[in-house]
């Protein structure tokens, strides 16, 4: 759960809680660059699966994407093809301060798709945050202070709702929600949006829910259509139209450091992620119409 010793927004900045009211240059003017943080607190959901294959797919139309792996796992790191052992700098070093964003991005072998790598260290961030100035704003920081210039910053979530993915959500402008589709999915749901709207009223009240995207689809399996007629009962458009199904290859494509989309561009999963990619660019230009 989130930490319950966050003050609400409008804390005094001497408060060493750290949930100090965003500076007044961070809520009067948007970011031209799009933050989307891929979170649910539930493990094995596809989180960074669809981080790392969402980002080439828009990579491969020529968007520049970043993805920030804030999970201790460090899965989408390998999955990207990067060594996280013996890195000197990582995104533990950029949200305790140690190092700028920028000194720790490295670029992948997809044209336009750079990672801001993890690392085992960031196991221990959770506890050093605690004392920290502004600890809830300590990636949001990051990324305003790196000028990095990015279409798309997509955030892979640990599997939990404590300080790093709080850090996440705070960064973001919407989250974007994997979901299984399987038994208790819709119930995790409920308790995720619960806590998005915490975020909103604390944190960062222009946070969005961009969709939610119905994975490991077992179309041989009635809980998959089960599941995914509740979700679209209870979210409606928001749910993807786009369905991922359960594909060996995608299972297959973390093992060689590659996304699926390049282990294997011709399976149903490359090809649903490249449909995923076109639906969230329409939903991206209605929501900046709007």
């Amino acid at each position: 759960m989130l930490p319950e010793s966050e003050p609400p927004r409008g804390t005094s900045s001497s408060d060493p809680g750290g949930a100090i009211s965003p500076r007044p240059e961070e809520t009067k003017k948007r970011r031209s660059k799009r933050v989307i943080a891929i979170a649910n607190q539930k493990g094995g959901v596809g989180k960074t699966t669809t981080a790392i294959n969402l980002a080439t797919a828009l990579a491969a139309v020529g968007r520049r994407v970043l993805v920030i792996d804030l999970d201790p796992q460090g899965n989408a790191s390998t999955g990207l093809g990067c060594d996280r052992n013996g890195r000197e700098v990582s995104v533990y070093n950029v949200v305790l301060g140690a190092a700028p964003l920028r000194q720790a991005i490295v670029h992948t072998r997809i044209p336009g798709l750079d990672l801001l790598p993890s690392t085992v260290d960031l196991l221990g961030a959770e506890l050093e945050l605690i004392d920290m100035e502004r600890r809830s704003y300590r990636l949001r920081d990051a990324i305003a202070a790196s000028g990095a210039s990015y279409d798309y910053i997509l955030i892979d979530c640990p599997p939990a709702l404590g300080l790093l993915t709080l850090n996440a959500l705070t960064a973001a402008d919407a989250i974007l929600v994997p979901l299984q589709c399987e038994f208790f999915a819709l119930e995790g749901l409920s308790q995720l949006l619960r806590t998005v709207e915490r975020v909103r009223r604390s944190f960062n009240p222009t946070l969005e829910l961009q969709g939610v995207v119905l994975t490991m689809f077992d179309k041989r399996n009635n809980l998959s259509d089960q599941v995914a007629a509740d979700a679209r009962d209870f979210l409606g458009e928001k749910v993807f139209k786009t369905v991922i199904p359960r594909n060996v290859r995608i299972s297959e494509a973390p093992s060689h450091g590659k996304p699926a989309l390049l282990y294997d561009h011709r399976c149903a999963g490359s090809r649903a992620y490249m449909s995923l990619a076109r639906e969230f660019l329409i939903r991206e230009r209605a929501q900046l119409a709007a």
